[in-house]
């Protein structure tokens, strides 16, 4: 098994960090609306984890795949972006069709690591 590359390591600890800043806001949101129940949370906690884990997989396959020459790291990442498509799509499923999660926090989790992207620029610093 290879290293983690630091940069994957630090990219996925800031998209980590959001999700669990977002998650909490998402969990308070229910509890203000008195909609909060343990379904609010489990579902947070499998989406997010989701979010996470499908981010720390696009950085591992992105650093495997410079190791490749062109062609076979397009059709490499092509591959994983299918791949972590149809484990998004199922977990998802799962989540909604299961009577443990409530169906909003799987949905809207999946989506906290591109708000995460949007507010990089933000916070990045720039030499």
């Amino acid at each position: 098994m290879t290293k983690v590359d630091p940069t994957v390591k630090a990219e996925t600890v800031y998209i980590g960090s959001w999700v669990v800043i977002l998650s909490v806001v998402l969990q308070a949101v229910f509890l203000i609306l008195g909609k909060w129940d343990y379904t609010v949370l489990l579902g947070n906690l499998l989406s997010g984890a989701l979010a996470i884990g499908n981010f720390l997989l696009l950085g591992l396959t992105v650093q495997r795949a410079v190791e490749k020459e062109e062609a076979d790291a397009k059709t490499f990442m092509k591959l994983s972006l299918t791949l972590r498509n149809i484990m998004l799509f199922v977990v998802v499923v799962i989540g909604i069709v299961l009577p443990w999660f409530n169906t909003w926090t799987v949905l809207i989790p999946v989506f906290f690591p591109r708000i995460a992207m949007l507010f990089r620029g933000l916070f990045k610093k720039t030499s």
